[in-house]
């Protein structure tokens, strides 16, 4: 190609003419066609917490008749526990907590901080967090180790420092960061930091050194966390004959070789078809029930009925001191409580993953016909460096494209998730001048997955809509790619 020199130079050029590619997008967004009526109306994905998706009538109604009626929270927390070990067996259970982050918090509190209570100093400990995408959340509750990392989150937060994400650091608790094996962390995006592309990620290698560093603190390591997710993107592209991620599994193998739990952050997952807890071995696993599942504002932490005795405790949920087997009192974390609306919806949202989960599997399989469709129109040089997948954990469909940099050639922009938080991912400022609200596109990856208006009441998708948005990512990735010169 030749255009420029370094990669600092593109994104310095790509800033420099944001303005012009923002002109050329809203030009193409005419093109396409996307209606009028339809602009800044309709998105990428119903998955992010920032901009909900509506909820489907059944969900709906379920949370308005709970606001009608007189029912004690302690039984529909009750619910939710029949419900999660109707999917998974008796030995699990369950705690709704009012956000997915309040599920990480009270989690990592309750399992991996040392004791506050006794005579003289507590102790420190560690927790092993693999350098993976969205570090903030589940690497983000110690101090970095070593110390190489301490920047690592940045500005990943319109509030970063002592009352954002630092904040949340938790007492005497470190952070073991470690790449994974076969992974790349070079540094892109117009705010230029390091970014983890996972495409080629080593299962076996990565155990290996996961395990080389456990064993280096192992008088102080009390536990691990991961993510949950399963795609390439992410790193988990090797997956075992049932499906499940070999790392994960392997994560799960360390943490017994070690008596510590395995705690996976699955925010953009879904209880029932996605992550199964029995066959990875996590000891928990904490999802955001207002992403893919499609409940009102909540999170939910599912795991193994003796590690969620003292996170359950610590919610106040698990029974009274006079001695009952649940209650929902008032605990260290009381104001993580969800409301009874809440729970009414997650409620809603666990009997149709256990009774009939194809109204969650459908719209996914409508929704990867559609993207393999319009991303086969893409120029034949962005495509080639293309890897599309498919997910029901996530109900999303994935596309990445770290591949288009190969031999010493610059390919399609990676924006760093801390693009996303300035406001400079042209992958996602670029859609929102065409119409469309944006998807979780930042380390050469995008998420596409369904609801913010691409679904009807029932959450079938509308295909006619999801499509103008797709098209619209494709033309917006051509014309990027030909500033730069890769087309």
């Amino acid at each position: 190609m030749g255009k420029f020199k370094y990669k600092f130079q593109m994104y310095k050029y790509l800033q420099m003419n944001i303005p012009t590619i923002y002109a050329e997008a809203r030009a193409a967004a005419d093109e396409i066609g996307i209606p009028q009526e339809l602009r800044g109306k309709f998105g990428m994905t119903g998955g992010i917490s920032g901009c909900p998706a509506p909820l489907r009538d059944d969900i709906m109604h379920a949370g308005e008749e709970a606001g009608k009626t007189v029912v004690p929270l302690a039984g529909m927390v009750d619910q939710i526990r029949e419900l999660v070990k109707d999917i998974y067996g008796d030995g699990y259970d369950a705690a709704p907590t009012s956000t997915c982050e309040a599920g990480l918090w009270v989690t990592f509190d309750s399992l991996f901080t040392p004791p506050m209570m006794g005579r003289g100093d507590n102790y420190r400990a560690r927790y092993i967090a693999p350098l993976e995408k969205h570090f903030h959340h589940q690497g983000g509750y110690g101090r970095p180790f070593p110390g190489r990392y301490k920047d690592i989150i940045a500005d990943r937060g319109t509030t970063p420092g002592e009352l954002g994400f630092f904040g949340k650091r938790q007492n005497n608790l470190d952070t073991l960061i470690v790449p994974l094996a076969g992974a790349h962390y070079p540094v892109h995006g117009i705010k230029f930091h390091p970014v983890p592309l996972l495409t080629k990620v080593d299962a076996e290698a990565t155990y290996s050194e996961m395990k080389k560093v456990a064993e280096r603190h192992a008088n102080m390591i009390t536990g691990m966390t991961s993510l949950g997710y399963e795609t390439p993107g992410y790193g988990y592209a090797a997956k075992d004959e049932d499906g499940t991620p070999v790392l994960q599994k392997l994560y799960a193998k360390l943490c017994r070789e070690y008596n510590i739990p395995y705690v996976v952050d699955n925010a953009w997952g879904v209880p029932g078809i996605g992550h199964d807890i029995r066959k990875s071995g996590a000891d928990v696993v904490i999802y955001s029930m207002d992403k893919a599942s499609g409940a009102a504002t909540s999170g939910l932490i599912i795991g193994k009925e003796d590690v969620m005795v003292p996170i359950r405790r610590a919610m106040g949920m698990h029974g009274d001191r006079w001695g009952t087997t649940s209650s929902y009192g008032k605990a260290a974390y009381v104001t993580f409580d969800p409301g009874k609306e809440a729970l009414a919806t997650q409620i809603q949202a666990l009997k149709v993953l256990r009774d009939n989960p194809s109204v969650y599997t459908k719209s996914v399989d409508d929704l990867y016909d559609v993207v393999k469709e319009e991303f086969d129109k893409i120029h034949p040089t962005i495509k080639a460096g293309l890897i599309i997948s498919k997910s029901y954990n996530s109900r999303a469909v994935e596309v990445n494209y770290e591949n288009t940099w190969k031999d010493g050639e610059m390919g399609l922009p990676i924006f760093s998730i801390e693009d996303m938080y300035s406001g400079t991912n042209i992958f996602q400022t670029g859609m929102a001048q065409m119409g469309v609200i944006p998807t979780v596109a930042y380390d050469g990856n995008i998420y596409i997955s369904p609801d913010l208006a691409t679904t009807d009441s029932k959450g079938n998708l509308l295909k006619d809509v999801f499509r103008y948005g797709v098209r619209a990512q494709v033309k917006l990735m051509e014309i990027v790619a030909k500033h730069v010169g890769m087309i």
